[in-house]
């Protein structure tokens, strides 16, 4: 009963700030008109660079498109639902939060009801094209396993990015401002996202599987989306995500137990 009050007020929120969006409707449309040429750069360099290269390290044009339109899917509804989290900053700064811990509905739905980037609907387009590109040009024998897969990544990804952000918010509590090397592990990782993991090297292999699991929705699943192992269980490994996702729920309550009053 609780959760459908939480999942109810949630759905009330996004209401209230799509409404007060499309107040600025040509605002808007310029908005999603600029991001989405912004995340369709990514576009045309990647076709580009694949104008002189036939592959990089065994991965060809499509394989390298499926690979990065799942981590700009998932990194974009991450952005659209999560944002609350980026911006929590300046509500510990002006002493919001300390309305939000009075009142008798869970802090983690107030934050993220405070912020929607409906915005991001321009990277989302600019993923979805890559990706109907990526199946286009890939090689993939697709079965019900796979397309699993491949939803299974995204919804991974998208928990792995959300988790990040509320390291970041969490962060807060303790510094006021966000720490901005956050950015390396949440803009970096949509950036270097491209191309599977493996390229860069066993450093950051290592890096990528036991401090912050991008491994687990990237290169993992792709070797199986790609044929490169038969190994049914890597199709399943971005479900571990959710345990990433419990530890930075762990770190958030730490945090909120040590917050004490910006005093604004």
């Amino acid at each position: 009963m609780i959760m459908i009050r939480n999942i109810s007020l949630y759905f009330m929120y996004i209401s209230a700030i799509l409404r007060s969006t499309m107040q600025y409707k040509i605002s808007f449309l310029l908005m999603v008109i600029g991001r989405f040429l912004v995340a369709f750069n990514s576009f045309l360099g990647l076709y580009f660079l694949f104008s002189g290269f036939s592959e990089i390290k065994g991965y060809t044009y499509g394989d390298i498109l499926l690979c990065f339109s799942v981590m700009q899917m998932s990194f974009s509804l991450s952005e659209c639902f999560a944002s609350g989290f980026s911006a929590f900053s300046g509500i510990v700064k002006r002493g919001d939060f300390d309305r939000i811990l009075l009142r008798p509905c869970s802090p983690i739905l107030q934050v993220l009801g405070t912020k929607f980037e409906l915005g991001r609907i321009g990277p989302m387009v600019t993923a979805v094209l890559m990706l109907v590109f990526g199946i286009q040009n890939s090689q993939i024998n697709w079965t019900i396993g796979k397309i699993a897969a491949l939803l299974l990544m995204i919804i991974g990804g998208t928990l792995l990015f959300t988790g990040l952000f509320m390291i970041g918010a969490t962060i807060c509590f303790f510094s006021i401002e966000e720490s901005g090397s956050m950015n390396v592990l949440t803009y970096g990782a949509k950036e270097h996202g491209k191309y599977p993991i493996d390229i860069y090297g066993k450093g950051m292999m290592r890096f990528c599987t036991y401090i912050v699991p991008y491994t687990l929705v990237q290169f993992y699943p792709l070797q199986y989306l790609l044929g490169k192992t038969e190994k049914l269980l890597y199709a399943f490994y971005p479900l571990g995500t959710l345990i990433f996702l419990l530890i930075c729920y762990a770190f958030w309550r730490f945090g909120i137990h040590r917050y004490q009053s910006s005093g604004s």
